[in-house]
């Protein structure tokens, strides 16, 4: 058994230290959302859910006794909703934390209304699970670009840009863990399967590209993959293979949505036929499980479109 929703608990994957990683209970579903905290001389949560129980990630802080001022860093890997909801709630209660977020994305963190009115079209009936953003004063954000370096003490993060899962998505090194923090560039870790699955929601999924983040995260090599959907997972010398397995699952998802919308050519049809789906379910729940195969047909859909 894995730790509950709301448990805070030390990542002892590889050699990480200082580490730690949080059930946000995104979606009312155990092991699906993690944010993460970075105890260092200047404290880091590296994302931060979808802002409806951001108090829980302040919960872990307390637990942790790193104080509400005293948190200096909040990065997100991109401004998603489920990575960056929570950022403006953070801000607001650690007053002394900027936002960390690419510079591709910042604008739609200080003034999101477009990212919320996007989600909703995302998401549909899971829009139940959110909350309204907040709203990020300029002042508070600090613009990422690739090869930029976040200190904070004993650990930095690293930032490479990988957009192939949506533009302003960049994933966070931390050479001294050996680790990366993946956002969504590794695709889905389940640790209670021990699969990864695909991830490519509308509207910027590109395969091309997702498959070139692959490479680059390859190149870094990191002993532990931190994965936001779900948690540390130590890879080792099998980084590559680990990785190579996550491209060959998204190419043949998107080859299998294809086929479909061959066979069908409506595309109505091929996200009712995906969305009628027996896999996950056991570990996520008929519902959610269903709904992250609509959105990930739908954000299929949309990249054949742009391609053909």
């Amino acid at each position: 058994m894995g730790p509950d929703i709301g448990d805070v608990f030390e990542v002892t994957a590889g050699d990480c230290t200082d580490c730690y990683c949080l059930d946000t209970g995104m979606y009312d579903t155990e092991a699906y959302g993690a944010a993460y905290i970075l105890d260092d001389e200047r404290p880091a949560v590296v994302e931060t859910g979808i802002g409806t129980n951001h108090d829980r990630i302040l919960e872990a802080l307390d637990e942790l006794g790193i104080g509400r001022d005293e948190l200096e860093v909040i990065a997100v890997t991109h401004i998603h909703l489920d990575h960056a909801g929570g950022a403006g709630y953070l801000a607001e209660a650690c007053p002394n934390a900027d936002v960390y977020v690419s510079a591709a994305g910042a604008g739609l963190l200080a003034d999101p209304s477009r990212l919320v009115a996007g989600t909703k079209d995302a998401v549909g009936d899971q829009w139940q699970y959110y909350v309204e953003p907040t709203p990020i004063d300029d002042d508070r954000i600090v613009e990422l670009e690739d090869g930029d370096v976040v200190d904070l003490g004993e650990h930095e993060l690293r930032v490479h840009e990988a957009p192939g899962h949506a533009f302003h998505q960049v994933v966070f090194e931390d050479p001294a863990n050996d680790a990366v923090f993946v956002g969504d560039a590794a695709g889905i870790w389940v640790p209670e399967t021990e699969e990864v699955r695909e991830t490519s929601p509308p509207s910027d999924f590109d395969l091309e590209q997702c498959l070139a983040d692959v490479e680059l995260l390859k190149e870094i090599d990191p002993d532990v993959l931190l994965y936001t959907h779900f948690g540390p997972r130590a890879v080792g010398d099998a980084a590559a293979a680990a990785l190579d397995a996550y491209a060959d699952v998204l190419e043949k998802w998107v080859d299998a949505v294809e086929s479909k919308r061959d066979e069908l050519e409506d595309d109505a049809a091929v996200i009712d036929h995906f969305a009628e789906t027996d896999e996950m379910v056991d570990v996520w729940g008929a519902e959610k499980a269903s709904a992250e195969a609509v959105l990930n047909t739908r954000g299929v859909l949309g990249f054949l479109e742009r391609r053909d």
